[in-house]
């Protein structure tokens, strides 16, 4: 198994429930053997991101600094032909098919576990 989709902001949750999600759903992935994760945390609605958002990425950036995740992507920096989306790609060719429409989309964060 190599990546999957998890949707944070199903039945819109709390920023705590979504945070809780996030860890748990981090946990269970790394258990089932996902290498890397599409997080659908969404943009918000007020134009300039949404908390759901801005906390997760916190948190994201927090694991990876302290090495709980290999790599982190956000959405409107993964493009097919340039940066980390074009390494990732090479790593993980399927992810191309699999993740046709969070190429430069804000609403999701990439992670490798």
């Amino acid at each position: 198994r190599r990546h999957q989709e998890v949707n944070l902001k199903r039945g819109m949750p709390t920023v705590e429930q979504a945070l809780g999600r996030l860890e748990r759903k981090l946990e269970q992935s790394r258990k089932e053997g996902y290498r890397v994760l599409t997080l659908i945390h969404g943009y918000g609605s007020s134009g300039k991101g949404g908390k759901i958002r801005t906390e997760c990425r916190k948190l994201l950036g927090h694991m990876s600094s302290e090495k709980k995740i290999n790599q982190l992507i956000f959405g409107e920096e993964f493009r097919k032909r340039t940066g980390p989306g074009k390494a990732l790609l090479h790593r993980f060719p399927q992810l191309e098919r699999d993740c046709s429409s969070d190429f430069s989309n804000p609403g999701v964060t990439i992670v490798v576990l």
